[in-house]
């Protein structure tokens, strides 16, 4: 097989969805399986939690197709509101719940279950505090399940308070039409924050596969993904080059391993002699070299030495891996 190999340990995500639920105090847990679950795979991971999740949160309603057709069965959010006719039909479909950002939304929604998306301070996506009357008079009181916001700086004091007050305030509007929605507004950083930000419940991501967002610890939560790249040969060094940059010492042997930048690594990160070379990174056979190599074990280390988060390691450096589970 000429892929890269990425190992998933669903009893690490299995152990991390555990310690999320011991911290909830009996409040519900949204496990975030969009993006493919972070580069997880979303059918297996759902399907290996869905015993200690109460519901799943998708970025598109093809997830959360994907995972009804997995036999996922628990409630799953489509974070991305409905566009037009054909995603509504879809939603419907599939028994999906949408998100309503808008009195345009809420009136193409023809009355299927939903959570109301409040803006309160991301400026991303949902509703304005002034606009939400306006929703909640368009939509039947019945099809308004939950109610939920988004933390921009989960790490920030101030900015946190700030939304947890904007939040407050929308959640004590929608529950005066029906007090039994869900209210959430925090994800992983607002979880490890704890006390008021649990609220009704919380959506938790990158926590659930290991890592967490920046300003925040990671301790006791177990990473849950390693990458490995085959041997493709070992060739002798006849001078020149270490792929497209000139040695810079004279080599015996090297080894050839097949790994590039479409499989999602970068290439000003090196991770054998020099950086990535089109489809081969390459190692000095004086170090050492097994058949399969681990190229990625720690998104957190990886994505340090990149410029970027773990997140985006994680979705990319599996889009043209075959994945292999341990559970």
């Amino acid at each position: 097989m000429q892929k890269t190999l990425s190992v998933i340990n669903l009893r690490a995500i299995r152990a991390n969805a555990e310690k999320i639920r011991r911290g909830l105090n009996g409040k519900k847990f949204f496990a975030v399986v969009k993006a493919d679950a972070y580069g997880h795979g979303a059918e297996a991971v759902s399907r290996s939690i869905e015993d200690l999740a109460d519901g799943f949160c998708v970025a598109l309603a093809e997830e959360g197709a994907a995972l009804r057709i997995a036999g996922i069965s628990k409630p799953i959010l489509v974070f991305t509101p409905p566009l037009d006719g054909y995603d509504v039909a879809r939603i419907a479909h599939y028994n999906l719940t949408a998100t309503v950002n808008c009195l345009k939304t809420a009136k193409l929604l023809g009355g299927l279950p939903c959570h109301i998306k409040v803006n309160t301070g991301m400026n991303r996506s949902g509703c304005n505090l002034d606009e939400l009357p306006a929703i909640l008079k368009a939509l039947p009181p019945e099809s308004v399940t939950g109610i939920y916001s988004h933390m921009y700086a989960p790490e920030n004091d101030a900015a946190c308070a700030r939304q947890l007050y904007l939040f407050g305030l929308a959640e004590k509007l929608a529950k005066s039409r029906n007090d039994g929605i869900c209210a959430h507004l925090s994800a992983s950083g607002g979880f490890l924050r704890g006390g008021a930000y649990l609220k009704d419940g919380v959506r938790c991501g990158i926590l659930l596969y290991g890592y967490a967002p920046s300003g925040f610890s990671r301790k006791g939560y177990i990473p849950a993904m390693k990458i490995y790249a085959r041997k493709t040969q070992i060739t002798r060094f006849i001078g020149g080059g270490v792929g497209y940059n000139s040695a810079d010492k004279n080599y015996g042997k090297i080894g050839v391993y097949r790994l590039g930048y479409a499989d999602g690594f970068f290439r000003g990160v090196p991770l054998g002699e020099k950086t990535l070379c089109m489809d081969a990174f390459l190692r000095d056979e004086k170090l050492g070299g097994n058949d399969l190599l681990c190229v990625m074990d720690d998104a957190d280390a990886y994505a340090s030495r990149a410029g970027t988060i773990s997140y985006e390691v994680l979705t990319s450096v599996t889009q043209r891996s075959e994945c292999v589970y341990e559970s």
